[in-house]
């Protein structure tokens, strides 16, 4: 193959224009600085909360809309194993945002955080948080790395050019970008990314649905001719726990991410900041139709009129591959070109979300508020900028081991469902909730995590499920339980029971007051004495005294 120059040539133009708007955007967020009565950090982090709704839902959605989305779902409709039905991300996605407009936007919007970690700080300490906080940045790291790898493969494959240039290239344009800017030029940019990716995918469509070597997908959807199985895929009973685990996983899983919340409290009001999951429900949903019907074609083409190869992409071991290798083949080079502006659009849009994400996370809730709190914001301004680099550094180191990267990735977000989702929940909504259920939980949930084994990591399983399965050609024992979601609901529950027994347990004596290291008997006297301040004596009646108020208090359920 020979290089694609005018391939590359219009990358290089869609790259500078995304460059040039984030440019634009961080000159508005200057303009932005005056008017808001927030800091300059918060402008840089949420935008001063002053994101109109149509860039709100542009940028939430662009955000979830990246390479993995379009790359992932477009694979397993391909897949023979899998199929449409195992296509989880679609519908999962449409439940993260559904639920995240119901239960979880509000109540962040209306305390007027900043990030996802500000109400465990609030009420759990620097300690815990920070430990919290670990396993979401380096998955986030690990979020840049994967979809850099996955950029990388799709633009060597259509333009013949090295991965190492395209993970390169697209790395230094979403940093520079995000660093000039903060969340104004992410978003603004997310919506030009957003619109390229809508048109260039629905217009390889017909393309790849007339070309000769395709397949009528309505007729192969159930009935296929082809080498392989229907598209639609088949969910068999003894598979439905794998496949609920799947989809909860995403869809719980999302609501754990802190560049959901950075959309949420970036909106004017809790109102704006529900419309616009609402509505980034649907369209996300709208921009995977695409991936489904590139999946499908590939299926059901016919791989030997290609210049491809007589065997299919399944059976080279390529299905990873199968969107670029169907625009590269079953499409002209211009709209193949088109294709690859889209899924390098989707992972910019992730990419630039994630970074600013984790440094803002890194700078307002390790570095401002545990270890310099003394810190300026000018100062605080500099710490995001550096984590924006760092981040996107090492993700973009990490993306050259692609495979392992993968797999690392897989098992954080694993780890961010079994944990964090679970705090999540709790933080918000569990009034009787404290340092002790919720250091117990994230210890519980990451053990259990563990010792149920993963294939990926060539970690065997301990703990073995209902339903497990081990292939006898290569010995590795697989779970089709759902034993994600039960270790996560079982960090749910050891929560509020163990916060409550620790609070019985000081509240009457069973345990010395000394041994109250977490400090919440001083926590909540302090509230119980704070109560009864703005109590006015009535005649000599005695009012509680805060330890009684304490008994009451532990009463209360979840």
């Amino acid at each position: 193959m020979v290089l694609n120059i005018g391939g590359l040539v219009a990358v290089v133009v869609f790259y500078v224009l995304i460059l040039a708007i984030g440019v634009w955007a961080s000159k508005k967020s200057k303009k932005e600085e005056k008017k808001c009565v927030g800091t300059t950090s918060e402008v840089t982090m949420i935008g001063g909360r002053n994101i109109s709704l149509l860039v709100g839902i542009f940028t939430m959605t662009a955000t979830w809309v990246g390479g993995g989305y379009i790359l992932g779902t477009a694979e397993a409709v391909y897949s023979p194993s899998q199929g449409l039905i195992w296509a989880t991300g679609p519908l999962a996605y449409v439940i993260t945002f559904l639920l995240g407009g119901l239960f979880f936007a509000k109540p962040m919007r209306t305390q007027r955080y900043v990030t996802m970690m500000d109400p465990f700080q609030q009420r759990y300490g620097n300690s815990f948080t920070t430990a919290l906080l670990l396993p979401a940045l380096i998955s986030d790291v690990l979020w840049v790395a994967c979809i850099l790898a996955a950029l990388g493969g799709t633009m060597s494959l259509i333009l013949d050019l090295s991965s190492y240039y395209s993970i390169i290239l697209s790395a230094a344009v979403a940093i520079t970008y995000t660093l000039l800017g903060g969340l104004y030029s992410v978003a603004y940019t997310d919506v030009i990314q957003l619109f390229f990716i809508f048109i260039s995918l629905w217009l390889c469509i017909p393309f790849l649905v007339l070309n000769p070597a395709s397949s009528d997908v309505t007729f192969t959807a159930l009935f296929n001719q082809s080498q392989q199985v229907p598209w639609v895929g088949e969910l068999k009973l003894e598979d439905a726990g794998k496949w609920i685990d799947e989809l909860l996983l995403l869809a719980l899983g999302g609501l754990s991410y802190q560049a959901l919340y950075q959309r949420i409290l970036s909106a004017a009001s809790p109102v704006q900041a529900q419309i616009t999951c609402f509505v980034a429900a649907g369209i996300v949903l709208i921009l995977g139709l695409p991936s489904i019907i590139i999946g499908a074609v590939a299926s059901t083409a016919d791989w030997n009129q290609t210049s491809y190869g007589h065997r299919t992409p399944f059976e080279q071991g390529e299905q990873g591959k199968v969107l670029p290798l169907a625009l590269h083949y079953l499409t002209p080079p211009w709209v193949s070109v088109l294709g690859i502006g889209a899924v390098a659009a989707a992972v910019m849009s992730s990419m630039d979300s994630v970074l600013l994400s984790s440094a803002s996370m890194f700078a307002r809730n390790i570095y401002k508020n545990s270890l310099r709190k003394q810190a300026s914001d000018r100062e605080c301004l500099w710490v995001i900028r550096i984590a924006v680099l760092l981040v996107g550094l090492a993700g973009m180191g990490l993306a050259f081991l692609e495979d392992s990267v993968f797999a690392f990735w897989l098992v954080g977000g694993d780890l961010i469902y079994c944990t964090v989702f679970p705090q999540l929940i709790c933080v918000l909504h569990c009034r009787v909730a404290n340092g002790y259920g919720a250091a117990t939980s994230y210890i519980l949930g990451t053990v259990l995590r563990l010792l149920s084994g993963e294939p990926l990591l060539h970690l065997p399983p301990v703990l073995l499920f209902p339903g497990w399965r081990k292939n006898v050609s290569t010995g590795v024992i697989c779970q089709y339980f759902p034993f994600r979601t039960v270790i996560m609901l079982v960090s749910l529950v050891a929560i509020p029971l163990v916060s409550l027994l620790a609070r019985l347990a000081f509240t009457h004596n069973l345990l010395p007051c000394s041994w109250d290291i977490l400090g919440i008997l001083k926590e909540e006297e302090a509230t119980a004495l704070g109560g009864e301040n703005e109590e006015e004596e009535e005649g000599d009646e005695k009012l509680p005294t805060a330890k009684e108020k304490l008994l009451a208090v532990s009463s209360t359920s979840c």
